[in-house]
This record gives structure tokens, C-alpha cells and sequence, in this order.
């Protein structure tokens, strides 16, 4: 009696969660972003909201959970229910680096989240003030080999993306520089356009308008090959800099668990939101790169970058603000 009544709970479970990827999303949708309003995650969160809505059903809301370089927000959903009713929308921060550089995150970035797909990219730029004697990287890297720990380089904060680009590049070119870290992206510019620094390696969506306006001069980009929004500014690769490409990018994930026919209904969703034509046509003239790929990719994606960064931060003995 006992074994059928086990038999019968068991089944009972099974069809009540087949019930439940079938009837989802039966509640609200909440898509968390673990830093404050405003910025690149959260333009790709809100992007998606509505589109998500609209293929799903139901109600999908961005809820703004910041604080610890995102890690409070990314546990926060690492610690929901996996019921497909509490997602991550968030840049690279908390899935490949916070980890390495905080004593303690509240969760595993390698076993808490199941990765569903990255949605966009975009390198970084190298940008100096217009008034820079900087026309070039040779410029640049002539000038620290002969001015060694002299130039200075502005970053969002001790390890930041824009920090740890200009790490491996000091790495792969055998030069050294200054570190000049601030609170966030807002004062950087403020102090790279009244030239208080000498360059940064700044995300191309922030860039991009003081580069057009003629405020801020562009030297190199972060990735394998030129950017179609500046076609006359080479890639560090073709510039012979190899392994330093960066790109930043924001993704999606839910707590490890969600059921597969809730995972493929979201992944399919979010391909199609990003290829909306009007939403991949604002995206990409923001500098954004389409990715949108498989959970297998981002997940296979996510272990490499994780090793990566923790490589980087242990050698170049990085440490959190």
C-alpha cells in the first residue's frame, strides 16, 4: 500500500508540473537587473519586457535590485523558485567576475543558474580626449613603453570591464599605465571630455555620441574585427594585440532547475524579441551585437569566461572597491 501511495505522489508531482510549464506564465514575470536604472542591462531588460508579453502572455515587469557590483540582485534570483517566474537579466559582472573579486557572493555561479541565452554584445573602445596627442594605439604603446606607469586610464570602478580590458592590454603589450578607478561610468566621461585623464576603455554604447560629436578620439576596438559603426577605427586583433578582446555583454538566466518546456518557450521568445526588426534595428545602432544564442552556448560560454577572468584577476592580484 505504502509503495503504491509513493507511486501515486510521485505522479501526482510529475502532472502537476507538466501542468505547471504548460499553464506558464500563470503570475507576473519578473525580470531582475541587479544594478539601478538607466544603464545598458537595463535598456536590454525593458526591451525585452514587452516583447517577451507579447509571445508568452501574461505580464513580464523589470524590477531594479542593485547593490555588491550586482551580486545582491543575482542572488536574489538564485535563491527563487525555478518555475520559470523569476529571471536574471544582467551583464557579465556577476556571472564571470564579481565572483573572483568579492570574499563571498550568495551563490555559485557555476551551479545556481541554468544560462538561458546571451541576447547582445559590444566591445569596448579605447578613446582619448579630442585635445589627446594620442592619434593612434602606436602612439599609445610607444608612449608607455617610454613612459613607463605615467599614462592614466579611467575605469567604472576596480574591476570593471573597462578596468580589466585595460589590464590585458598592459598584459599582452608589455606595458603599464595608471589605474584610475571611479563610481561608475557618469564621472569618467565627465573627466576623460575635461581631459583630468588620459584615456579609457570605455563600452562603445557609452562612447559613441562624444566620439561622434569630435569630443573624444577612437584608437582601437575590443574585438576581432572592426565595428560597423566605426569602420575607420581598427580592431586590437588586427593591430596585432592578441587575447585581449572584451566584449561586455548582458544575458538572461533563471534559478538551476527551471523545467525544460518553460526553458526552450523562453529561449524561443527572446530570439525572436531580438529579431524583432525594430528592436534589432535600435539595438544594433546603439552598437549592440546580436547574439541570442542556445542555453548549451552560453552555458559553455559562461565557464570559459568565469576560468578566464579568474585568471586574470589572481595574476594581476585585482581587488574589489
Amino acid at each position: 500500500m505504502l509503495k503504491i501511495r509513493r507511486s501515486f505522489l510521485a505522479l501526482t508531482a510529475s502532472v502537476l508540473l507538466v501542468a505547471s510549464a504548460h499553464a506558464w506564465p500563470d503570475k507576473p514575470v519578473t525580470l531582475v537587473v541587479p544594478f539601478p536604472p538607466g544603464g545598458a542591462t537595463d535598456l536590454i531588460a525593458r526591451t525585452l519586457a514587452p516583447k517577451l508579453q507579447e509571445k508568452l502572455g501574461g505580464s513580464f515587469i523589470t524590477d531594479n535590485k542593485a547593490g555588491a557590483t550586482g551580486t545582491i540582485g543575482a542572488g536574489f534570483v538564485a535563491r527563487a523558485p525555478a518555475d520559470g517566474h523569476t529571471l536574471l537579466v544582467s551583464s557579465l559582472g556577476p556571472y564571470v567576475i564579481a565572483p573572483h573579486l568579492l570574499a563571498k557572493v550568495p551563490y555559485d555561479a557555476l551551479k545556481d543558474f541554468d544560462y538561458i541565452s546571451i541576447a547582445v554584445q559590444a566591445p569596448n573602445v579605447l578613446v582619448v580626449p579630442a585635445s589627446s596627442p594620442h592619434k593612434s594605439m602606436a602612439d599609445v604603446i610607444a608612449f608607455q613603453k617610454a613612459n613607463p606607469n605615467k599614462m592614466t586610464f579611467a575605469s567604472s570602478g576596480n574591476g570593471s570591464s573597462d578596468h580589466l580590458t585595460a589590464e590585458l592590454f598592459w598584459l599582452q603589450t608589455n606595458t603599464t599605465g595608471i589605474h584610475v578607478p571611479y563610481k561608475g561610468g557618469g564621472p569618467v566621461m565627465t573627466d576623460l571630455l575635461g581631459a583630468q585623464v588620459d584615456s579609457s576603455f570605455m563600452n562603445i554604447n557609452t562612447a559613441m555620441p562624444q566620439i561622434l560629436s569630435g569630443k573624444l578620439r577612437a584608437l582601437s576596438i575590443t574585438s576581432t574585427k572592426r565595428s560597423p559603426l566605426l569602420p575607420n577605427v581598427p580592431s586590437l586583433e588586427e593591430l596585432g594585440i592578441k587575447e585581449a578582446n572584451v566584449y561586455s555583454w548582458q544575458a538572461v538566466a533563471a534559478p538551476k532547475g527551471l523545467p525544460a518546456d518553460i526553458k526552450a518557450k523562453l529561449h524561443a521568445a527572446i530570439v525572436a524579441a531580438l529579431n524583432d526588426p525594430q528592436v534589432k534595428t535600435k539595438l544594433l545602432d546603439l552598437g549592440f551585437e546580436i547574439v541570442a544564442n542556445t542555453p548549451e552556448q552560453f552555458t559553455a560560454y559562461q565557464a570559459a569566461e568565469f576560468a578566464r577572468w579568474k585568471k586574470l584577476i589572481d595574476s594581476r592580484n585585482i581587488k574589489a572597491d
